[in-house]
């Protein structure tokens, strides 16, 4: 993954690129090029291109890793205070808590709003079992409580599940 000091170096090279289209323009208007008008158009797209690149450069792209966590899939999110995420039935509490703190720190986001009496964004791990053939039952494993207001929040509350294991189908390893 780019890290935010090689886009800001790639935003050099295209403010450069971007100026000199528009220099070309400048001079296709002067003389009357028959490409004046797709000149115009490139520096336009040259600018557009240089300032997404330039707000890549500010905002850090990396995802926090945390150790023991397993691969999730988000597959309820209300854009606010509620999420749901999927998780491989072949899986151990410990694993739970460490993808519960990974999506929780994942999911994080500044524009999400809570409403006045719950502020704290919410997600529930589940996975789907099948107790008999045609039949599938979401079974949920654990939740985790975080903060909506403060990315570091030292209160995150984690919620394990462990009669939930007892219902999971056993691997054959």
């Amino acid at each position: 993954m780019l890290t935010t000091a090689e886009f800001l170096k790639y935003t050099q090279w295209s403010g450069i690129a971007t100026l000199v289209f528009a220099a070309l323009a400048i001079l296709a208007f002067l003389f009357k090029w028959g490409i004046r008008f797709r000149l115009v158009g490139t520096t336009g797209f040259m600018l557009v291109l240089t300032s997404g690149l330039f707000a890549l450069s500010l905002v850090p792209l990396s995802r926090t890793v945390i150790p023991g966590a397993v691969k999730y899939t988000l597959v309820y999110d209300n854009g606010s205070n509620q999420a749901v995420i999927s998780l491989s039935p072949q899986i151990s509490p410990s694993e739970v808590e460490a993808t519960l703190l990974q999506a929780a720190s994942n999911l994080y986001s500044s524009g999400r709003s809570g409403r006045r009496d719950n502020d704290q964004l919410t997600i529930r791990a589940r996975t789907l079992i099948h107790p008999e053939p045609g039949l599938t039952i979401p079974l949920y494993l654990g939740e985790i409580k975080r903060s909506l207001v403060n990315r570091e929040d030292p209160q995150i509350s984690v919620e394990i599940y462990p009669e939930k294991f007892a219902q999971l189908p056993q691997s054959n390893a």
